[in-house]
């Protein structure tokens, strides 16, 4: 195994994160679906319990946790995330982070009025200033499975095979540059968005028109 792929076996959920996770999962649907005045009572020192074991076990303060951890309401499901897979001759395009200088497939966070594939569309044109069309879904990742850090909260990485329609890269808040890399050059990669394995994979994908769509 390459050193990419130990960072993100090793980096996979500590058992505590998980145990504090599914709390929390389960605090929050009873504060959504309990009626009962006890019962909430209950499930609010539940969520607390669960903060608790995060403040403790990452050395976060509880404030902090309580911010990132229990501040949703309702049902608790999966974030979502897109990664747009775009190639020219064979070779994959990414964009620099500006912040960290690390590179990654165009994408981010799916607005909560953006379907997958407009969201998709969308992060290309404000990360590396194109114009695509969003044509194959590749893969569907539990996040935490393939990508460091664990978060505490779920995700599902979306990747998309687009085809280039036209524009070019733009200045903008979020990357510096974009350039195209084959397979046997990808650049040091910003892990938590991307991994080298999720970029092969795109490549394996877009290599093969019957290309079955793989799903954690």
């Amino acid at each position: 195994m390459d050193d990419a792929g130990e960072t993100v076996r090793n980096a996979l959920p500590p058992q505590w994160l998980e145990w504090a996770v599914e709390l929390q999962f389960m605090a929050q649907a009873g504060i959504t679906y309990a009626k009962d005045p006890y019962d909430l009572e209950r499930f609010q020192r539940l969520r607390e319990i669960a903060a608790e074991i995060m403040s403790a076990k990452s050395g976060l303060d509880m404030g902090t946790v309580r911010g990132l951890f229990c501040s949703e309401t309702g049902f608790q499901t999966p974030k979502m995330d897109t990664r747009a897979a775009i190639f020219r001759e064979g070779k994959i395009l990414l964009v620099k982070e500006k912040g960290s200088g690390l590179w990654s497939m165009p994408g981010g966070w799916v607005d909560v009025n953006q379907s997958v594939r407009d969201n998709t569309i969308k992060e290309v044109r404000e990360e590396a200033g194109l114009e695509v069309e969003a044509v194959r879904l590749i893969a569907l990742h539990d996040r935490n499975r393939h990508n460091p850090p664990p978060y505490a909260y779920g995700v599902c990485k979306v990747f998309v095979l687009c085809e280039e329609k036209g524009g070019s890269f733009q200045p903008n808040l979020e990357t510096s540059e974009s350039r195209w890399f084959g397979r046997d050059e990808l650049p040091p990669m910003a892990l938590e968005k991307n991994t080298p394995e999720q970029a092969l994979l795109c490549f394996d994908a877009a290599d093969d028109p019957c290309w079955n769509p793989v799903f954690d």
